[in-house]
């Protein structure tokens, strides 16, 4: 006699995979064509089926199309009420990012994850799949000197990694050294050596963008990972926000900013290795920020709510 589940994935198989009739099938198995309607619900329910839209085909409407045409990546607008809450508009973002994520992982993929408060909420709406051979890695050091941040990097981390039966590999390191030598001998240590291996074969990125000042700081910024001095030096250098805890300018520029010689995320060129970068954005505080972002070519598929999507274009 089957196990339960063996006998739910058979019947799922002949129906959606096979096209067999629910009546054949019930035949088949000599039972009710309702016992198989509820396997059929059953397999949906508990991850044996998944059924789900390419997002690549979602229609674009005309914000989008524009955004593609300016910035050359894929584009997904998230119509949001204008009179939405803030964390509204971030959910509504993330839900669509859990999609155009999702549809990028396949077995055998190497997820990169970097920790933030969208990444945060991406991470809920995705929906249980185990795959074969999948890795989840963290891709920036979470920690400054009040606290480790890991549990905070590692909730994030272990909700997508669950969601895939994936393996997950921590990058024990602070988000910000304090010294830049600090930084190149704990590169050459074997353990972090290790995860830096990694995260070169990543080919699937998640991250969001942080907002330097404006109404809502980023956690980076109001987060203890800078004294006063620090954040006043890099608000005279231009600094609008970061990715992936990468400081950066509007113009896109990041290069000659010291404060990154300390950072342990991937600079914009490292992560345009990865062949897909999703990043998810809301808010209008971002936009200085975004814009910054996409000037590095650093995203391929951006996800962002509408009221956003305008300001991206104003310049």
């Amino acid at each position: 006699m089957h196990n339960r589940s063996q006998y739910i994935y058979e019947v799922a198989d002949l129906y959606y995979m096979q096209g067999l009739t629910m009546e054949t099938i019930a035949a088949r198995y000599q039972v009710s064509r309702a016992s198989i309607s509820r396997l059929l619900k059953d397999a949906r329910a508990e991850g044996i089926v998944r059924i789900s839209l390419n997002a690549e085909f979602r229609p674009k409407d005309n914000l989008a199309q524009k955004i593609m045409d300016r910035y050359k990546v894929r584009a997904q607008v998230v119509s949001v009420n204008a009179s939405a809450s803030p964390i509204t508009r971030m959910q509504k973002v993330a839900r669509v990012a859990a999609e155009v994520f999702d549809s990028c992982i396949v077995e055998g993929s190497v997820a990169g994850i970097a920790w933030g408060s969208t990444v945060t909420e991406v991470a809920k709406y995705l929906k249980k799949r185990p795959l074969k051979d999948v890795t989840v890695v963290q891709l920036n050091g979470a920690g400054n000197a009040h606290h480790t941040g890991i549990p905070y990097s590692g909730t994030i981390l272990g909700s997508v990694a669950e969601t895939y039966g994936a393996q997950m590999i921590h990058f024990p390191v602070p988000a910000f050294f304090d010294f830049a030598a600090t930084k190149q001998a704990m590169w050459c240590e074997r353990s972090i050596a290790g995860v830096l291996a990694v995260q070169k074969t990543v080919d699937v990125a998640l991250f969001g963008i942080g907002a330097f000042g404006g109404a809502i700081p980023s956690h980076v910024y109001n987060g203890g990972y800078f004294d006063a001095d620090e954040l006043k030096k890099m608000r005279a250098q231009g600094v609008v926000g970061d990715i992936c805890t990468l400081l950066l300018r509007e113009d896109g520029t990041y290069a000659d900013l010291d404060i990154n010689a300390r950072a342990t995320g991937p600079t914009p060129a490292e992560l345009a290795k990865i062949p897909r970068r999703v990043c998810a954005a809301s808010g209008d505080h971002r936009v200085k920020a975004l814009r910054g972002a996409l000037r590095t070519g650093a995203i391929t598929d951006l996800v962002v709510d509408a009221q956003l999507a305008h300001l991206l274009l104003e310049v």
